[in-house]
């Protein structure tokens, strides 16, 4: 909690009119992805896909199968499907296990409660062992109203610094049916944040030749005034505001990067090396540790050196609400990534 929101916690309470109320969750991932088409389910539905033809695969989950959309497997494979209760600690260990037999286990939780609740369990029975378990995890960054408690705001700086441990950040269900049966072929270990219910399809609509490629950032598309890389539900974003500014007849190229570990840094400082763009990293993710960074350190490292910004989100614990509002509030929506790009310019 911020010290303005205590400051409001206190303030005398306004009653909006009910003719004035917006009805909202602030659990809905409301992304407001006004234009899409959307697909239901999509991990729930490839994981099924995939273990119709490997009998290897599991699923195990903390009480959160129906919020992060593994029911579908249950459903489907009973026999596979393993329900751990509220115990995230013991949900990492006994896919540890199986994977230890030969399984290749999918868990499934909130973001936050596999980043700070069982890191330790992760690290150590997963991570450093390399075993072929599949962290995929529900309500990542500001995908959620409900505050702190539920906003994974630092989940990707946190197991950026685990070894053996590989990231993906997928924007869309093009991402997200894509990355499942590449996450099973990868022999290690793999963290995945995840969208869930009803996700918009966007990447195929801006190329609809893609197919998400581990390890690979991809251009979706092309301009010669901003180069915006960027992870996650923000090159959904990036693309809406390039769309934008090109009626003001900026250019913007949005190169997206849905593997954050490891990152692709020839395709990115090849891009950034061109010189004469604006570069600006996006993600919904704290500005500390994620993208922004693995970005700026990987240019500077290879000696190239542009003009460079950052849109994330603050260093700071969040406020709950309306995802709309706080999208404006900590500047992810689409007017909010407008402003600041064309701010820089």
């Amino acid at each position: 909690m911020t010290l303005a929101s205590m400051a409001r916690k206190y303030e005398p309470r306004k009653v909006t009119p009910a003719s004035e109320r917006v009805a909202t969750s602030a659990m809905i991932a409301s992304l407001a992805a006004e234009g899409y088409e959307t697909v239901s389910a999509p991990f729930g539905h490839a994981l099924v896909d995939a273990a119709r033809k490997n009998d290897k695969i599991v699923g195990l989950t903390a009480d959160l199968g129906k919020y992060t959309d593994l029911h579908i497997f249950g459903q489907e494979m009973p026999d596979r499907y393993y329900q751990m209760g509220m115990a995230e600690q013991l949900l990492m260990s006994a896919a540890a296990g199986m994977a230890r037999e030969g399984f290749i286990p999918f868990a499934t939780t909130y973001a936050v409660f596999a980043a700070r609740r069982a890191y330790d369990f992760i690290a150590m029975a997963i991570a450093e062992e390399n075993l072929p378990v599949k962290i995929v995890c529900a309500l990542p960054g500001l995908t959620t109203g409900y505050g702190p408690s539920h906003q994974a705001t630092e989940d990707l700086a946190i197991f950026r610094g685990l070894p053996n441990m590989v990231l993906i950040d997928p924007c869309d269900a093009d991402d997200i049916t894509g990355m499942v049966p590449q996450m099973i072929a990868y022999e290690g270990p793999v963290y995945a944040r995840l969208l869930r219910g009803k996700v918009p399809s966007v990447l195929r609509r801006h190329k609809p030749d893609y197919k998400f490629q581990l390890g690979m950032a991809q251009m979706i598309r092309e301009g010669n005034d901003v180069l915006v890389i960027s992870t996650g539900i923000m090159t959904m974003r990036a693309l809406d505001a390039a769309e934008v500014l090109a009626a003001d007849g900026v250019e913007v190229a949005v190169l997206h990067c849905p593997t954050i570990k490891p990152l692709d840094l020839d395709t990115i400082a090849a891009e950034a090396a061109k010189g004469g763009r604006l570069v600006v990293t996006a993600e919904n993710h704290t500005v500390i540790g994620g993208l922004g960074e693995a970005v700026a350190t990987g240019l500077m490292m290879r000696g190239i050196h542009p003009a460079f910004r950052m849109i994330g989100l603050p260093d700071a614990f969040l406020e709950a609400g309306a995802l709309p509002t706080l999208h404006d509030m900590y500047g992810l929506s689409v007017d909010k990534v407008t402003e600041q790009i064309r701010s820089w310019l």
